[in-house]
């Protein structure tokens, strides 16, 4: 009886300490800087929300910078206000000239960077969304990287810019990004390209049904009127020959 309570206090014990780490690993997951993409199909424009942590016990954040993609350049980006806090887009030379929408781009936004004045700094147990305007997105199937800097007020910079490699564990700082999706059909073609093939079908079969209907009708109704005057023929040489019998 004792052996067995032992055995179940052990069993409880190692099931509580795995929970907390499970929790615990969870908690350190999502305090990571981390981007998500309201509309990550390609070709379009998409809203990123920036969810920043402040993780120090000691300090508080006091600005971000986020490094936005020259080898897929967004050709248009914009910023959502956040009260106390100061925006600012840089754009720079990319490397090389890119085709975006046929058109010959040199020229982009490379970064975005938000300062905090001193009452809107985050303090321990604090996080800010910070929302971008971004566009155009590259084509399907593209991971967005978007590596972040961290300032704190002690000085210290903590750069969310490791690469995550599918299969390998999660690096300490991973750089927030997105895969981008197939693309949005254009509703302005697809509706109509919907409308000219299925109008014809619903509108040409009652048509054939009604015409099919109205000629099996007539049909039958001179039938039925051939088969009347045939009957009422029928009817009256059988009463002239009964007549004659009679009178003998």
């Amino acid at each position: 009886m004792k052996t067995s309570l032992r055995r179940t206090l052990k069993t409880a014990a190692a099931a509580t300490m795995t929970a907390g780490l499970l929790a615990a690993g969870a908690a350190a997951a999502s305090a990571h800087v981390h981007v998500d993409s309201d509309d990550p199909a390609a070709g379009g424009y998409s809203h990123l929300t920036f969810n920043v942590p402040n993780e120090s016990a000691t300090a508080k954040t006091s600005k971000i910078e986020v490094s936005l993609p020259t080898d897929t350049p967004f050709t248009s980006v914009s910023v959502k206000p956040i009260e106390g806090w100061k925006a600012e887009i840089t754009t720079s030379d990319l490397p090389k000239p890119v085709t975006i929408a046929g058109a010959t781009v040199t020229k982009a936004p490379s970064s975005v960077v938000w300062t905090a004045d001193a009452a809107h700094q985050l303090g321990q147990n604090e996080y800010q969304a910070f929302s971008l305007s971004v566009g155009v997105l590259p084509d399907a199937g593209t991971t967005v990287t978007l590596p972040t800097a961290q300032t704190y007020t002690d000085g210290t910079v903590v750069k969310w810019d490791e690469k995550t490699v599918e299969g390998q564990a999660e690096p300490e700082h991973p750089a927030p990004s997105f895969v981008t999706t197939a693309k949005d059909a254009d509703a302005s073609v697809a509706p109509a390209a919907a409308t000219s093939s299925a109008t014809p079908v619903p509108s040409a079969a009652p048509a054939a049904a009604a015409s099919t209907s109205g000629d099996g009708g007539s049909i039958a109704g001179w039938l039925g009127l051939a088969a009347g005057l045939i009957g009422l023929a029928a009817g009256v040489t059988a009463l002239a020959r009964t007549r004659p019998s009679q009178a003998k």
